[in-house]
């Protein structure tokens, strides 16, 4: 989920915490609650600095050691050890078990959007993406809102956070089943399909779907459980030629395909240059898939610049590069 929902999620399991009369009638337990849930919704994504190093180090390794079971565990031990070190006449017990419970929450709800986590690290270093829930969800986000609104009104705010997180749970079970409806329909139309990826969108009727069948790649998108078609591809295996192999070599290509399942590549040569090019399928807008991976190369298949990441246009991907283009 994105920052601002992590916020609120943390926000709110603070004011559940209060259903318990012994945190509620404690002159510090709420606030030191608070703090930690606070803190505990955001502690798996404070490895977003790595984007300051560069895209392929970030791509290949957010939601990954941050979000895996040692770090769900360690995050609220560090968590308590600060509100402690800080007020140490705070009953830590209550503090350990709603950080962990943010924590936790944080990670949980992550495994719903497409992007995924690596959850089960050490155990295993799959993705795991329900591709169910957007990044930002309209109706969480407000809908949180909405609770605090009542809260700041006087209502009891265990209680209504209560009511909220049974309001979230429908809601989450709803999108499941809404996944699962896109996905018997896309299997229907194809029955050799071997997999179908979908991607939540922030519209609740809409989502983006590839379809792959062992020789086709379909791109679509299902609109109100209708489901239109927009280009497809031949579906090609990586091929085990020099040219691909060097480029494999490159950190940016190497993250791309650590995180991208279904894609398409091509080759193509500019007078000296052979540019590697792969294209992740699954984030289709207006017709530009913004979602890429590409490595130049030198007659001698040297690497001379590459890039992975988010762009919107040819020009901007050029200037990332570093290649000014013609």
């Amino acid at each position: 989920m994105d920052t601002g929902t992590h916020v609120v999620m943390g926000i709110s399991l603070g004011g559940l915490a209060t259903l318990d009369p012994t945190i509620a009638n404690d002159p510090l337990l709420p606030t030191s609650i608070m703090i930690a849930t606070i803190i505990g919704s955001q502690a798996p994504d404070f490895d977003t600095i790595l984007k300051l190093r560069n895209n392929a180090v970030y791509i290949r390794n957010h939601r990954g050691i941050t979000h895996s079971i040692p770090a769900v565990l360690l995050w609220p031990l560090l968590i308590t050890s600060g509100i402690l070190f800080l007020t140490p006449e705070t009953n830590w017990l209550p503090v350990l078990l709603w950080s962990f419970i943010a924590v936790f929450l944080h990670v949980f709800v992550d495994i719903f959007n497409a992007y995924g986590t690596q959850a089960l690290r050490p155990f295993s270093n799959r993705w795991i993406a329900l591709g169910v829930i957007n990044i930002f969800d309209p109706f969480i986000f407000f809908s949180h809102l909405a609770a605090f609104a009542f809260w700041a009104l006087g209502l009891p705010p265990g209680r209504t956070i209560l009511v909220l997180y049974l309001v979230l749970i429908a809601y989450y079970i709803w999108r499941v089943s809404e996944k699962g409806r896109v996905v018997a329909h896309a299997k229907k139309l194809h029955p050799d399909a071997t997999h179908v990826f979908v991607s939540p969108t922030i519209r609740w009727n809409q989502w983006h779907v590839v379809i792959r069948t062992p020789d086709v790649l379909y791109v679509t998108e299902s609109r109100n459980h209708q489901i239109d078609y927009f280009e497809q591809y031949s579906f090609d295996p990586i091929p085990d030629i020099p040219v691909i192999n060097a480029a494999r070599k490159d950190p940016n290509l190497s993250a791309f395909l650590s995180f991208s399942p279904t894609y398409r590549w091509e080759i193509e040569e500019q007078d000296d240059i052979t540019e590697v090019r792969f294209v992740d399928l699954r984030y289709r807008s207006k017709g530009h898939y913004p979602f890429v991976a590409i490595v130049k190369l030198d007659p001698e298949l040297n690497i001379l610049s590459s890039y992975t990441g988010w762009v919107f246009s040819e020009e901007t991907l050029q200037k990332k590069l570093n290649i000014v283009t013609e």
